[in-house]
């Protein structure tokens, strides 16, 4: 079944309330979802620099070690913060390759998670509001973000199976509802050069569309190109440097609703998600239209 919720920010004075926003929204959904979550912060950048969000199960043990390897790798300066078992890796952008050169063959059991200048994504197996409070979501701050609560159904409950997905720089997508081509495609994107770490048909959504914007299109003609290529019912939720997007399949069988003022844009899987978010009473809020692409960016 699976919970969606979303939040872009128009005014930049509610940035600093992203996180206690999107934490709300988050935890109308448990009941969708129990088994895990996630959510992408899209957060400031810092010049000339790139992050890379890390997890490991063995995360006390593989982030000291981690620490003390970038301590005598001053070349790389890099800045590791911690948050329970996710890590925060800051490196100059063009010592990126570099970075994930290190972490694949020193620290094979710390998985990345997300790449980029501005996104962090945290995701965990648990009940969705616990994963929410271990990561302290509330005190984050942004531009928009995106979180998911999954009942899995296609493949295991594991970290890696949770949403959101992310296959590209600064991009990322959580997903309901289930693509029935998704195995086909799958072999379709390797061929292609893309990898995969789950059985997980959202995250061939997700490298389908970094494939298509890596052919050059941008987001929203690659959204559009999904309505043709992936087979099933779902809506998607995207996240990229600039903005937010939604789209629905052409039946339109999931459920999704939207709200909007002049200070923000949200989603959310059931009306409820919005119920809390300030002035949601003069807001404009509707059912977005089946095969449709919705994006909004700063």
């Amino acid at each position: 079944m699976c919970g969606i919720v979303g939040l872009f920010l128009k005014n930049p004075k509610m940035e600093p309330q992203l996180g206690e926003l999107l934490s709300g929204m988050l935890s109308t959904m448990c009941e969708r979802g129990p088994d895990s979550a996630g959510f992408a912060i899209y957060g400031a950048a810092e010049d000339g620099r790139t992050k890379i969000t890390l997890q490991s199960a063995k995360a006390s043990e593989d982030f000291a070690k981690l620490k003390a390897a970038l301590a005598k790798n001053t070349k790389l300066d890099g800045k590791l913060s911690l948050h329970d078992t996710h890590a925060v890796l800051s490196v100059p952008s063009e010592s990126i390759d570099d970075a994930k050169a290190m972490l694949a063959t020193e620290f094979p059991t710390i998985r990345i998670m997300a790449t980029g200048e501005n996104i962090e994504i945290y995701k965990e197996v648990g009940y969705p509001t616990e994963v929410a409070k271990r990561f302290d979501l509330a005190h984050m701050s942004g531009t928009h973000a995106i979180g998911h609560t999954r009942m899995a159904t296609e493949s295991a409950v594991t970290t890696l199976g949770a949403h959101p997905f992310s296959t590209g720089a600064d991009e990322c997508l959580v997903h309901n509802g289930s693509l029935s081509n998704h195995a086909s495609l799958r072999r379709e994107l390797i061929r292609d050069g893309m990898t995969f770490n789950t059985e997980n048909d959202t995250e061939v959504a997700a490298s389908y569309l970094t494939w298509r914007m890596k052919q050059g299109m941008d987001l929203g003609q690659a959204l559009e190109k999904s309505l043709d290529d992936l087979d099933g019912f779902f809506n998607f939720v995207v996240g990229t440097k600039e903005g937010f997007g939604v789209v629905r399949d052409p039946i339109a069988c999931k459920p999704a609703v939207m709200a909007e003022t002049d200070d923000y844009v949200a989603f959310g899987s059931e009306y409820r998600a919005l119920a809390g978010l300030p002035g949601i009473d003069k807001a404009k809020v509707w059912e977005p239209e089946p095969a449709t692409v919705y994006f909004w960016q700063r």
